[in-house]
């Protein structure tokens, strides 16, 4: 103790100007440790370094073509919307026409309009139909992509299993071990409504509702210009 009443408190080192002793003994645990790590015998393992590179760098091309998928979805759903209310405005703007063909008719007091029904009802079915078969290639285009997402985000799944076993093994992890490509996505596939294990007509009806709903109103439309002309 010095005369002012202080502390001298002396550490003792391993060396001129080298850290504390107990701080060396610490950090060459560590280095011990880490060597001894999973990561760290993937570090020191060529194999299976090169083995997760080539996973990681897989799982990064099957998020791009999954968000590419996406992207594909929701253009094909939007060029559908943007169809089917164009056959809507078709059909609001046809019966407006034949109503006021119908009025300019009956004031006149001539059946001409009534005779040439099938003009109207003829060009409306046509433009209906080429309508509904856009929306179809749309929907078809859908649910292509829609499979393919599926089946991309089953197998990303599969490759994520194994990247973390690859990572919690270390050098222990086997490596002609490979993900098991397409097993999930036929597993979601069977389980779902669209998917293949589904009942044929149910599956029919869920993925071509809006065709048909369009046919339907196309087909009780066609007699509507008669109605309309003739009364």
């Amino acid at each position: 103790m010095a005369k002012d009443g202080s502390h001298v408190v002396e550490i003792p080192v391993t060396g001129d100007g080298a850290e504390p002793a107990a701080a060396s003994a610490f950090l060459g645990k560590a280095a011990a440790a880490a060597a001894h790590h999973p990561l760290g015998e993937i570090a020191s393992s060529g194999g299976h370094l090169l083995l997760l590179k080539l996973w990681q760098r897989e799982e990064s091309r099957l998020g791009r073509r999954a968000c590419a998928l996406e992207a594909r979805m929701d253009a094909a759903r939007r060029d559908a919307f943007y169809l089917c209310a164009a056959f809507l405005a078709l059909h609001g703007l046809s019966l407006a026409l034949l109503f006021a063909a119908s009025s300019v008719s009956a004031d006149a007091g001539e059946g001409g309009a009534c005779r040439r029904w099938w003009a109207p009802s003829s060009l409306s079915l046509a433009t209906s139909l080429a309508i509904a078969t856009a929306v179809q290639l749309r929907v078809r285009a859908y649910w292509r992509a829609a499979r393919r997402l599926r089946r991309e985000r089953g197998d990303a799944r599969a490759l994520a299993r194994c990247v973390q076993e690859l990572r919690t093994k270390g050098a222990a992890f086997d490596l002609s071990k490979e993900p098991q490509w397409g097993v999930g996505a036929r597993a979601n596939c069977c389980a779902s409504v669209e998917g293949a294990g589904a009942w044929g007509p149910l599956r029919w009806c869920y993925r071509n509702i809006v065709t048909a709903c369009l046919l339907a109103v196309a087909a009780a439309a066609l007699p509507s210009g008669k109605l309309i002309l003739c009364a």
